[in-house]
């Protein structure tokens, strides 16, 4: 089987794990990998995680030009900003509609500059600081102008109102990334009002130092 065939089926099969655990419903989220050669793969609009078809995703040259398959989603904007902005560390980017993720970028106490409370090891070394960037009209380019603003320093974001999104070096990095969001926030609300235990300072340097996570 090729790398692109490949690539096809496990976006397929790993949307299609999303789905079915909850993480996004309907036709929301979206997903996108990149191939060897630069060429980029993307989920169809209006389409489910549920129900992807490996044939007929969207494929797009190294310029970002549609070539075959169905319209892209029209988060392209989002995804190809990641692409432009973190070239070296990005071979997938994934967007959901995840429900914890975006209830906890409604909470008015939340830290823009870094959402997530530093309650695990894991989500400091699969996400680093998560920006909350501000509420978009669905399709807006100006997601992808925000994306641009922060210039690579960011593998994960959060939309206000609407749900994260997260590079990651390849597919499952970017899925595994972006399920540690959705868990964290899940924790940051069950323990909210709570005084829970967090890492201290010298915890997160340590992590931080030794993953090599995006923090500054």
């Amino acid at each position: 089987m090729s790398e692109e065939a490949q690539l096809r089926e496990q976006m397929c099969r790993l949307a299609k794990s999303m789905f079915e655990r909850g993480l996004t419903g309907g036709s929301s989220g979206n997903i996108s990998a990149r191939l060897s050669d630069g060429r980029l793969l993307v989920s169809p609009t209006g389409s489910s995680f549920g129900s992807l078809d490996p044939a007929r995703l969207s494929l797009f040259d190294a310029d970002v030009r549609q070539i075959e398959g169905d319209k892209p989603t029209k988060e392209m904007p989002l995804h190809s900003a990641f692409y432009e902005t973190r070239q070296a560390k990005t071979g997938a980017v994934v967007h959901l509609h995840s429900s914890h993720s975006v209830a906890l970028s409604l909470m008015p106490e939340v830290d823009p500059e870094n959402m997530l409370p530093p309650l695990t090891a894991y989500s400091i070394m699969r996400l680093g600081k998560v920006k909350l960037l501000p509420y978009f009209m669905p399709g807006d380019p100006a997601m992808g102008d925000a994306i641009r603003g922060l210039a690579g320093r960011r593998s994960a974001v959060v939309l206000a109102n609407h749900g994260p999104v997260v590079a990651g070096k390849d597919l499952e990095a970017a899925v595994y990334a972006i399920e540690e969001l959705e868990e964290t926030a899940k924790l940051a609300l069950l323990t909210r009002r709570a005084s829970p235990a967090m890492l201290n300072a010298e915890q997160i340097t340590a992590i931080v130092e030794k993953f090599d996570v995006d923090w500054d």
